[in-house]
């Protein structure tokens, strides 16, 4: 039944109060002399008659797509992908997720909480990033030894300290390498108190904040001098595509018994699937399927990765 031409203006006045003057609905009930709860219901009507119309300007329509199909395609509760030149260097695509991690962090990060950070140029350039802003009593915690002396400006303990700085926070150090020489050197390593603490602190930590690996000769972690040939060609040989922090994964997400996994001070895959919130950045041909193994190991909660990178992964899944 159509509403008599009364009933629409009452309904055009309290709505052009509302989404036009700005008032909220208390207002409007004390204007107009009616309930605030009757105004609520008018409101309703007045978008389920037409008269309320809302559109939304969405300069991000793709990209959501994108980040839509892969959250429902790998169950993942959060994906963010980003856009930028397709001949970007890789410096710059690092710089843009991590100003989309940056971001995200801000409306994350609580009052009292444990950031556990990993290391690799992707996480450092979260922090690099990362603005001011009010947050009281946070502390960052590394989650892995140090890597190679090539890569110290992106070792765990530098990604770290720059994001405490940022944030005014407090922020431990691991005093310790990232890969030793045998387990019991590990072993008796990660017996040390001041070691086992911040271990300890990063395992306990609210939210983490970590890179993905792929597994070549390419990868950071060999780069950096971190891990070396004989440890790269067993992982290899055991169908490894994927690392994150100690742990190595198959094209199936599946963890991998890499030996060399015994000789590495930091937290594991399983260690970070005890922390509430895991926030991964990467992007990259050559990270597609590093990225694919860890979505489908549910191995994290968040992804920021880039437009490129979410449709390869898409267009292998339809493949």
């Amino acid at each position: 039944m159509a509403l008599p031409d009364e009933r629409i203006r009452l309904l055009v006045k309290v709505s052009s109060m509302y989404y036009i003057d700005g008032l909220n609905q208390q207002e409007i009930s004390a204007r107009l002399g009616i309930s605030r709860p009757q105004v609520s219901r008018m409101l309703s009507l007045a978008k389920s008659e037409g008269i309320v119309q809302i559109h939304v300007r969405n300069p991000f329509s793709k990209e959501q797509q994108l980040e839509k199909a892969l959250s429902e395609t790998f169950g993942i509760p959060d994906v963010m992908a980003v856009r930028l030149p397709e001949d970007a260097a890789p410096e710059r695509l690092n710089a843009r997720l991590g100003q989309a991690a940056a971001a995200l962090l801000e409306n994350v990060i609580r009052d009292n909480d444990t950031v556990a950070v990993m290391a690799g140029r992707a996480v450092r350039a979260v922090a690099d990033a990362l603005p001011l802003f009010p947050r009281k009593n946070v502390t960052f915690v590394p989650a892995v030894g140090g890597w190679g002396a090539e890569a110290a400006e992106w070792h765990a303990n530098t990604n770290t300290r720059i994001m405490a700085e940022k944030l005014g926070g407090k922020y431990l150090f691991l005093n310790a390498p990232g890969i030793v020489g045998t387990k019991e050197t590990r072993d008796a390593i990660v017996r040390e108190k001041e070691i086992d603490d911040v271990l300890s602190r990063a395992r306990r930590a609210d939210l983490a904040v970590v890179g993905i690996g792929q597994v070549s000769g390419d990868a950071a972690i060999v780069r950096s001098g971190f891990f070396g040939r004989n440890e790269l060609e067993e992982v290899i040989r055991l169908g490894a595509v994927a690392n994150i922090g100690t742990s190595f994964m198959d094209a199936g997400g599946e963890l991998l018994p890499a030996s060399s996994e015994e000789r590495m001070i930091g937290l594991s895959a399983a260690d970070l699937r005890n922390i509430p919130k895991v926030i991964a950045v990467a992007g990259g041909d050559e990270k597609v399927k590093a990225i694919v193994s860890v979505l489908k190991g549910k191995w994290i909660d968040s992804l920021i990765t880039d437009v490129r990178t979410a449709e390869l992964i898409l267009a292998g899944r339809r493949s």
